[in-house]
């Protein structure tokens, strides 16, 4: 007796290689060279892709750039924000002025990102009653939205290690439904819901 069994020998034999396992190779290509020890009857490895010179400016740029260059560009972007709803008076400009909303300069219907500007605006001169009645979800976001701003950049700057909050899919489904659900509520023409047309 040999001592090999049939499920030794079937074991130590390689599955026979299918027509959709075998790797396709670009045209005018070639496989690379199979290593001496490679199973007899596996496909040969699937072959990297080199990067393009584009790819590997941007890899090594993000590799020679200070952590804190990203979070102190996103502050900029705030700050212009911010800026720009300080010195343009939102809530004095004419319905039309520019920039202003496609759909409700075509439907008369309010968007759902409608008011958002002059809600920022209430905010930052302090009065929340008024910012709520022009974006109710804007200002019950802006708190979540600028505690993961801070968590997001001091780790990325400083190595802060901020409690983390826990955003799954269902509370991002719920909030895009409550967010459907009140830009459709605030284009009823019934009142007390007049009361979120802007």
């Amino acid at each position: 007796m040999s001592g090999v069994t049939s499920a030794d020998r079937a074991a130590a034999e390689p599955p026979p290689a299918s027509e959709s396992a075998a790797p396709r190779w670009p045209v005018g290509g070639a496989p690379p060279e199979t290593p001496a020890n490679w199973p007899v009857g596996y496909p040969a490895g699937y072959p990297v892709a080199e990067s393009d010179r584009l790819t590997r400016f941007v890899a090594r740029l993000y590799d020679r750039t200070p952590r804190w260059v990203a979070p102190l560009a996103a502050v900029g972007c705030v700050a212009a924000g911010i800026g720009y709803t300080l010195l343009s008076d939102p809530t004095r400009s004419a319905p039309d002025a520019l920039p202003t909303c496609l759909l409700k300069l075509t439907t008369g219907l309010d968007c759902p990102g409608c008011g958002g500007t002059r809600a920022l605006w209430y905010v930052l001169n302090a009065d929340l009653p008024a910012a709520a009645r022009h974006h109710f979800l804007f200002v019950f976001a802006l708190p979540f939205l600028a505690y993961l701003f801070v968590a997001w950049a001091g780790k990325q700057a400083f190595g802060w290690r901020l409690p983390e909050l826990r955003i799954g899919p269902k509370l991002i489904s719920g909030f895009l439904a409550a967010w459907l659900a009140f830009s459709v509520v605030r284009n009823l023409p019934w009142p007390p819901l007049t009361a979120f047309y802007v």
